[in-house]
This record gives structure tokens, C-alpha cells and sequence, in this order.
């Protein structure tokens, strides 16, 4: 019968979260996870697998805890509004982010994915499930007639999930709100 686990599992994570977003996915070694962790190289093996399953799961639990939890919030209220509450939120977030670590999942497309064919898989899929919500929003809002039936809803959540990833990356540079705005305002009137 396997031993239970002398540590607390979502501590853990978190702390790999925050190892990962400080350092990025290469600059991370297994070591720097243990460490931060509080726990043993082994039984960051035995608890969370390598350092890949481990960036994985990070990511999936940093995902639920901001962009999914954001998504299922928002999905309650009308789609027109909620759309444009998603990129207030995120500018808001961009805005009033002190040390400008940015996004774990736009941090992670821009350093792992163009250098790790799976992992950057993985992350286009998370990628795509803000596209989604963007989706059907989009197509909620045309239902109702809040948006025009003519604009193509999958053509306009590709272009608002670019505003969003050139929100997030130009927030890294300069996390100015006006700037930010006038980056979302044109993108979000294509939905009058």
C-alpha cells in the first residue's frame, strides 16, 4: 500500500506555479522546483511525474484558478458584455500587475511553444479554449441580435484572442491603460 503524501499537494503546485512564472519553463531546473516546492526531488517524481507532466499540471491548475474561473464567471452574464468584461479584466489585471510577470499561459507560448513542439500543443489547446469562449459569445450575442449576424463569430474570437495576447505582451513593455484601451477599442467595436 502506497505511503500517503507528507505534504500538502495544492501548496505544492502553487509553488511550482510560481517557479515556473519567475523563471520560465528552461530556467527552471527540477532542483529550483523541489526547492520552492519544499519537497524532495523524489517525491517530485513520485507525486507529479518529470518536469514536463509537472509544467503541465501547473499550467492546467494556474488556468483554473484565473482564465477558467474568469470564463465560467463571466458566461453569466449577457455575451456582448461578457466579452467586453474579459478584456477590461485583463487590461485591469495588466494595468495594476507591479512586477509585470504577465500571463504564465502567454509567458509560456512565447518561450516554451516555438521551442517544444508537444508542450507548445498543449498550450495552443488552452489557447483555444479562450478563442471558445470568445466563440460563443460571439454567436450568443448574434442570436440576440447584439452583434451583426454578417461578422463571422470565428473570425472575430481569432482577432480578440490576438488583442488579448498583444495586450498581455505590450503590458510586459508598458502596462499603460490608455494604451492598452486604444489596442482592445477597435477589435471590441467590430461587435456593434
Amino acid at each position: 500500500m502506497p505511503r500517503p503524501r507528507e505534504f500538502d499537494e495544492a501548496a505544492a503546485l502553487q509553488a511550482a506555479i510560481d517557479c515556473f512564472w519567475q523563471r520560465g519553463y528552461a530556467a527552471t531546473s527540477v532542483r529550483d522546483l523541489a526547492a520552492s516546492m519544499g519537497i524532495s526531488g523524489p517525491s517530485l517524481y513520485n507525486a507529479f511525474g518529470d518536469k514536463r507532466a509537472l509544467f503541465v499540471q501547473a499550467l492546467g491548475h494556474y488556468l483554473d484558478s484565473s482564465t477558467r474561473a474568469r470564463i465560467k464567471r463571466l458566461e453569466s452574464l449577457p455575451p456582448k458584455q461578457a466579452v467586453c468584461t474579459f478584456i477590461a479584466e485583463i487590461i485591469e489585471a495588466s494595468v495594476s500587475d507591479r512586477e509585470r510577470r504577465g500571463c504564465l499561459l502567454i509567458n509560456s507560448a512565447l518561450e516554451v511553444a516555438p521551442h517544444d513542439a508537444e508542450l507548445g500543443a498543449v498550450i495552443a489547446d488552452r489557447l483555444g479554449e479562450i478563442e471558445a469562449f470568445f466563440r460563443r459569445a460571439i454567436k450568443a450575442a448574434q442570436a440576440q441580435g447584439m452583434v451583426p449576424p454578417e461578422r463571422k463569430a470565428k473570425e472575430l474570437a481569432r482577432l480578440l484572442l490576438g488583442v488579448l495576447l498583444g495586450i498581455r505582451v505590450l503590458a510586459r513593455v508598458n502596462p499603460d491603460r490608455v494604451l492598452l484601451e486604444g489596442v482592445a477599442r477597435p477589435a471590441l467595436e467590430l461587435l456593434d
